[in-house]
C-alpha cells in the first residue's frame, strides 16, 4: 500500500474528501480495489449472484456521477481501471441520481456500480460510493474489504479488457417507476426544485410524465450549486416554501445534489419535517395497496434509526406492524428492510427507501409516491390526522465538539455516567444501538451518539413540546461536554 492510499477513508457512505485530497491517483486506486474484490470475493461465486457475463468475464459494472465540474472525469477514470480488469462497464451520457444507479445494479443483476458523489457535501468535495450486487449500500465488511485491497491499478493484457459502453440509464429506471407507483397527477400542480444537482431533468419529468403541472426552480446544472451544499434542509428552502404557499400549489419537493434524499415542502407547514413525511408515507402506502403495485401488500413493517421519531411506531402499532430499529446510516436501514417483512425504511434526514423497489435512499422515486399520496389526501391534512391521534411531538439535535480519538473513551465514560434521572424523570430504559438512547417515564427520549463524518457528539430528544425538548437537550449536553 502507497502513501496515496492512507489518505483514503471509507465512511459511513463511500469515500468523500476535498478535490487536493480526492485525486484521480487515488480514484484509480479505488477502482482498483473494487476490481480486485469483485475477482476475489466474488467472482467465484454463482452468476446469478456476481453478474457474471455468459463468456465467463468477470462481470458487468454501472459506474454514475452527479453534477460537479470533476465526476465525469472522475467516473472515466474508475471505467478505465474497470475495464482494464476484463469488466464490462456502463456508463451514463450525463450526470444522473444515485438512486439510478443502484436500481440499474439490482435490476439488471450486475456485478456492482460505483457512483461519483459527494451528496449534499459543498462543491468543493468529491467522493465515490460503492454499490454491491442487490443495490443496497455496502456494509462495513465490504468497505474494510475494499481498503485492504487499495492498490495501483493492475491491468489485465488488453486481449482480456472489457469494454466501455455509455448508455442511457434514466429511461429505464424511469418506466419501471411509472409502472410501478399508481399516479395519475392530470390535477396536481408540484413546483420542484433540483438545487443545481442530478435530479433535474429526472425526478421534474417523472412527475411530469404522471400528468402534474411542474414549476421549475434551480433546474440547471450548476457544478458550483449557487455557491452553496446542495443539502434540502429548510433554510434553504425558502424560495421553494414560498412559491407553494403564494403560487397555489399542491406540493413542493427537493432533492439533494445526487437525489439520493428528499424533501417535501407543503401549503401550510413549508418544509415538512421528515418525520412526519415519513409516518404519513408510511400510514399511507399501509392504506392503499394500489399506491406501490410492484409486490405491495396493505400490511409490513417499517425500518428506522435510533435518531427518528417514535411517531412512525405510533403508526405501525396501529397497523399491528412492527418497527425495526437499527444504528443511524442507510447501510443498516437497508439490511433490516432485506431480513424482515419490509414495507418502507427511512432516517430522519430524509432518506427513505422501498423495499419492492431498491433497498436505497431513493428522493427520485419517493417524489412522485409522495405526489401520488398528496393527490390523494394532502400531506397536511394527513399530518393533521397523524397529530390528533398521537399528540404533538417535537425532535432537535445539538452536537459538541469532539475530536476523533476522543469519541470511543467518551461513549465507554457514558455507561457509567448514565443518572438514573434525566431532566428531572427517572430513566425507564436505555438502549445501545448506536450510542446511548435513554428512554424516560414520561415517554420521551435522549440519544447520546457520535457522529459518523463529523468531529462531534450528537444530543437528539424527543418530547410533546419544544420546551421540554430544550431542557433534555441541556441535560444531554450537561452530561456529555464534561467527559470529552
Amino acid at each position: 500500500m502507497t502513501a496515496d492510499a492512507d489518505a483514503i477513508d471509507f465512511g459511513t457512505d463511500g469515500w468523500r474528501a476535498t478535490l487536493d485530497t480526492f485525486t484521480a491517483p487515488r480514484v484509480r486506486m479505488v477502482g482498483q480495489a473494487v476490481a480486485t474484490y469483485l475477482h476475489e470475493e466474488a467472482g467465484g461465486d454463482a452468476d446469478e449472484a456476481t453478474g457474471t457475463d455468459a463468456d465467463g468475464g468477470p462481470g458487468t459494472v454501472a459506474v454514475g456521477y452527479d453534477a460537479r465540474e470533476s465526476s465525469r472525469g472522475f467516473a472515466e477514470e474508475l471505467s478505465r481501471v474497470l475495464a482494464a480488469n476484463g469488466f464490462d462497464v456502463l456508463v451514463p451520457g450525463r450526470d444522473l441520481p444515485t438512486p439510478v444507479v443502484a436500481w440499474t445494479v439490482r435490476e439488471r443483476d450486475l456485478a456492482g456500480g460505483l457512483m461519483v458523489t459527494a451528496s449534499h457535501n459543498p462543491p468543493e468535495y468529491n467522493g465515490v460510493k460503492f454499490i454491491p450486487d442487490g443495490g443496497a449500500p455496502a456494509l462495513p465488511e465490504v468497505t474494510d474489504a475494499l481498503a485492504e485491497r487499495l492498490a495501483e491499478p493492475d491491468p489485465l493484457a488488453e486481449a482480456e479488457w472489457g469494454t466501455i459502453e455509455e448508455t442511457d440509464l434514466v429511461a429505464p429506471y424511469t418506466e419501471h417507476v411509472l409502472d410501478a407507483v399508481d399516479a395519475d397527477l392530470s390535477d396536481f400542480s408540484v413546483v420542484y426544485d433540483a438545487m443545481h444537482g442530478s435530479g433535474r431533468g429526472v425526478t421534474d419529468a417523472l412527475l411530469e410524465r404522471a400528468g402534474a403541472d411542474v414549476e421549475r426552480l434551480r433546474c440547471d446544472r450548476d457544478p458550483e450549486f449557487g455557491g452553496e451544499s446542495p443539502e434540502p434542509a429548510a433554510e434553504r428552502l425558502e424560495t421553494l416554501a414560498d412559491r407553494v404557499a403564494d403560487g397555489g400549489a399542491d406540493l413542493g419537493v427537493a432533492n439533494d445534489g445526487d437525489a439520493d434524499r428528499i424533501t417535501v415542502v407543503t401549503p401550510d407547514r413549508g418544509a415538512l419535517d421528515p418525520n412526519l413525511f415519513f409516518a404519513a408515507t408510511y400510514e399511507a402506502l399501509l392504506g392503499d395497496e394500489d399506491l406501490w403495485s410492484t409486490d405491495q401488500t396493505t400490511s409490513g413493517d417499517v425500518v428506522r434509526t435510533v435518531s427518528t421519531s417514535s411517531i412512525v411506531d405510533r403508526v405501525a402499532e396501529d397497523h399491528d406492524q412492527a418497527v425495526h430499529e437499527t444504528a443511524v446510516g442507510f447501510k443498516w436501514v437497508a439490511e433490516a428492510m432485506g431480513d424482515h417483512n419490509t414495507v418502507v425504511g427511512g432516517e430522519e434526514s430524509g432518506g427513505f427507501g422501498l423495499t419492492a423497489h431498491v433497498r436505497n435512499k431513493d428522493g427520485v422515486a419517493f417524489a412522485l409516491l409522495a405526489a401520488a399520496i398528496a393527490n390523494a389526501e394532502g400531506y397536511d391534512e394527513r399530518v393533521d390526522g397523524l397529530l390528533e391521534r398521537h399528540g404533538g411531538i417535537v425532535q432537535d439535535r445539538v452536537s459538541v465538539d469532539c475530536p476523533e480519538d476522543r469519541k470511543e473513551p467518551v461513549l465507554a465514560d457514558l455507561e457509567d455516567a448514565l443518572p438514573d434521572e434525566l431532566a428531572g424523570v427517572a430513566v425507564d430504559d436505555v438502549s445501545t444501538v448506536d450510542g446511548f438512547k435513554v428512554f424516560l417515564a414520561d415517554g420521551t427520549w435522549l440519544l447520546l451518539r457520535p457522529s459518523g463524518t463529523e468531529p462531534k457528539l450528537r444530543v437528539y430528544a424527543e418530547a410533546g413540546s419544544q420546551e421540554r425538548v430544550d431542557e433534555l437537550l441541556a441535560a444531554g449536553r450537561d452530561l456529555v461536554e464534561p467527559l470529552v
